[in-house]
């Protein structure tokens, strides 16, 4: 049957959430219709451009909403996390045992919908395009079997909620990306939500220096509590904030990671690396259209330049073995959540974002 609920709609870019009842059709064959309990929202440091107007979000109108969420499936009642990478494990990446990038994935070509081509949102008569194949600014959506995992059952959804996308996408880049070493010393440029994960993960490695990068001091003391040995602002430097890595570790750090989606911060994180054996890893979401130039002599000396999404993690398997670890006490997630606001205040939660006063905020519907 046809669900009727409340949601947020987006109905033109760059303008608020308006919230609409809307209509949440069945689910077809290979779909799970879920009750959304929890939700988290994007940091705008990292990626705003995808939900407030970017190339993400170019089917209007559009149900968007963030993968970092916890629900309950309508049906057998088990908890689940939608995945905004698919894992279809049919494909040449899902059969490659270290890609994750399945060949469902709609980031680059955005359609808007679900697998099959078509929506399963209505309102005031017209079709609401789906984000990423998610769409969790709603009490139901509608994904595809390969976009959902199961999780323990145990698990408390108002946390676990940030396994779905930015803390796995941060600490995955440090332990399976990067594969931060013991007793290495590691730079973090950006510390947003992503940007902690990606120290939390340096953490877990062992790295004996993570040296967080912000232009932002109000950051700092919550970089430290979550791993950051030092922390160090560009604009109290004349220098390059290459250089003055460069002479802190005493020639060149062993990992980096861009975690703002800068062009010229990527560059930096590439310089301030080891010339030999540095490993610098993008995180942060690039400007769309834009290009990077560079000298091949950067790398021909030894350096390693690499990216990766959600941390390179394979979603479907890896996502429950996380929240398992959670569970497990092996790494904790409340220094990432900042603020619990209703659905109906989602326009306040991005302008806290914005304001880079919040982490992560949690919408409860």
């Amino acid at each position: 049957q046809v669900i009727k609920c409340k949601a947020a709609v987006l109905w033109e870019l760059n303008k608020p959430f308006s919230i609409e009842e809307v209509e949440v059709a069945p689910p077809k064959a290979h779909e799970v219709r879920i009750k959304t309990k929890e939700y988290v929202q994007y940091n705008p440091s990292e990626t705003k451009k995808n939900l407030c107007g970017g190339s993400a979000v170019k089917n209007l109108p559009a149900n968007t909403g963030n993968v970092e969420e916890s629900v309950l499936s309508s049906s057998p009642g088990d908890k689940v996390i939608p995945l905004f990478i698919p894992q279809c494990g049919k494909c040449n990446v899902c059969k490659h045992p270290e890609a994750n990038l399945c060949l469902k994935f709609q980031l680059k070509e955005p359609r808007g919908t679900l697998n099959d081509g078509t929506c399963r949102f209505t309102c005031r008569g017209k079709p609401i395009h789906h984000f990423l194949g998610t769409s969790t600014f709603t009490q139901y959506t509608v994904v595809d079997e390969m976009s959902v995992a199961k999780i323990h059952a145990d698990s408390p959804l108002e946390k676990v909620c940030l396994i779905g996308c930015g803390f796995s996408t941060g600490y995955g880049s440090a332990v399976k990306i990067a594969k931060v070493t013991q007793g290495s010393t590691c730079a973090v440029f950006g510390l947003g939500g992503v940007g902690l994960s990606v120290i939390m993960g340096c953490k877990a490695a062992g790295a004996a220096r993570i040296i967080a990068v912000d232009i932002n001091k109000d950051k700092f003391a919550r970089a430290k509590q979550v791993g950051a040995t030092e922390c160090i602002n560009p604009q109290d430097y004349e220098k390059p904030i290459e250089e003055v890595l460069k002479e802190v570790s005493g020639g060149g750090v062993d990992f980096s990671f861009e975690v703002i989606g800068r062009l010229d911060t990527m560059m930096s994180a590439l310089l301030c690396c080891q010339e030999a054996y540095g490993v610098s890893v993008i995180v942060g979401v690039p400007p769309h259209a834009q290009n990077i130039s560079m000298n091949p002599m950067l790398l021909l000396t030894g350096r390693t330049w690499k990216g990766a999404i959600f941390g390179g993690f394979k979603s479907k398997e890896s996502v429950p073995k996380l929240v398992t670890d959670f569970m497990a006490k092996k790494f904790s997630l409340d220094q990432l959540i900042t603020h619990v606001l209703p659905l109906e205040k989602i326009n306040e939660g991005f302008d806290l974002l914005r304001s880079g006063m919040s982490v992560r905020t949690i919408l409860t519907f």
